[in-house]
C-alpha cells in the first residue's frame, strides 16, 4: 500500500472518530407537550426525553408541585398539580459532561362558569330604548375572551377583550337598542368564549340564561278615544243610577214615616178630645 494510501486511510479514521464524538457530545433535550394550558387549580402529565445515549443525570425543575410518575434512563415521566400561576418548565439532561436543557411555557386559564345577563328595563313600550347588559366575574387570560349577545340565533353585538393581566379579571359588555315587536317574541342570551388554541388548548363555551322582554305595544289613537268615550259614558250611568236610586229611596222614606207620624200623634191624644171630634 502506497504512503498516499495510508494517509488518505489513517484521515477518514480520524474524520469517523470524530464526528462520532461530537455526536455523543451534540444531544437533544425534548419536552412533551410542547405548549401547556392548565385550568386553575389543575394538574397535567409533563415528559423529558433526550437523543443521549447514556446520560448522567436528568429532570425537571419547577417551581410547582412535581412527582416523578416513571424513570428511565432517556425518558422521565413527571405529574405536576396544583397549577395556580403562569410558569415556565425546565427539562435538562447531563451527556459526557455537558448539560441541555428545554423550556415550556404553563398558562393558567380560568373559564367563568357564570354568565350574568340583564334587561333594562324587563317591561318596555315598542320604540322605546333598553339595554341588554353581559357580565362574567374572574376570567383568564382576558384577552382570549369573546361576549356575544343573542337574540334567538342572530348576534347583537360582540366583544373581544384585551389586556395581559396576571390575575383573573371581571368583564362586563353592554347594548343598547330600540323595542320592536321580534324583540317580545324571541330570547335574549349572552355567549362567553375563551380561544386558547395560541396557548396549546381549546377553544371553550358557555351561555347565559335565556331572558324575556315584555314589550308593550300602545293602543291607536283613534282606538284610545273610543276607550276614554265607553268609559266616561259608562261611569256617567254609574253615578247617575247611584243618585236615582238615593233620591227614591229618600222619597218613599219619607212618605212612609209621614203616614207612622200622623197615627201616632192621633193615638196620643186624650181620649175626650179624641170623642168630641169623632
Amino acid at each position: 500500500m502506497s504512503s498516499l494510501s495510508r494517509w488518505g486511510l489513517h484521515a477518514a479514521l480520524l474524520a469517523l472518530l470524530c464526528c462520532s464524538e461530537s455526536g455523543e457530545a451534540a444531544f437533544e433535550v425534548h419536552i412533551w407537550p410542547e405548549r401547556l394550558v392548565v385550568e386553575n387549580g389543575g394538574s397535567r402529565t409533563v415528559n423529558c426525553s433526550t437523543s443521549c445515549a447514556n446520560p448522567d443525570t436528568g429532570g425537571l425543575e419547577t417551581t410547582l408541585e412535581k412527582t416523578l410518575l416513571e424513570d428511565q434512563p432517556r425518558w422521565k415521566s413527571f405529574w405536576i398539580s396544583n397549577v395556580s400561576w403562569d410558569t415556565v418548565l425546565f427539562c435538562y439532561f447531563t451527556c459526557a459532561g455537558e448539560q441541555q436543557s428545554k423550556s415550556l411555557n404553563v398558562s393558567m386559564y380560568q373559564f367563568p362558569k357564570q354568565i350574568i345577563l340583564q334587561l333594562q328595563p324587563v317591561w318596555v313600550t315598542l320604540g322605546k330604548p333598553f339595554t341588554i347588559e353581559c357580565r362574567v366575574s374572574a376570567v383568564k387570560p382576558l384577552e382570549s375572551l369573546t361576549l356575544t349577545l343573542l337574540r334567538g340565533k342572530e348576534t347583537l353585538h360582540s366583544q373581544t377583550f384585551s389586556g395581559g393581566a396576571t390575575d383573573p379579571q371581571e368583564a362586563r359588555v353592554t347594548f343598547n337598542s330600540t323595542a320592536s315587536k321580534e324583540d317580545g317574541l324571541l330570547n335574549f342570551s349572552c355567549q362567553a368564549e375563551l380561544d386558547l388554541r395560541s396557548r396549546g388548548g381549546d377553544i371553550l363555551r358557555n351561555i347565559s340564561e335565556n331572558k324575556v322582554l315584555q314589550v308593550y305595544e300602545p293602543p291607536p289613537e283613534n282606538q284610545m278615544v273610543i276607550i276614554v268615550t265607553v268609559v266616561s259614558v259608562l261611569l256617567f250611568l254609574f253615578v247617575m243610577s247611584v243618585l236615582l236610586c238615593f233620591v227614591f229611596g229618600q222619597h218613599w222614606r219619607q212618605r212612609r214615616m209621614g203616614t207612622y207620624g200622623v197615627r201616632a200623634a192621633w193615638r196620643r191624644l186624650p181620649q175626650v178630645f179624641r170623642v168630641q171630634h169623632m
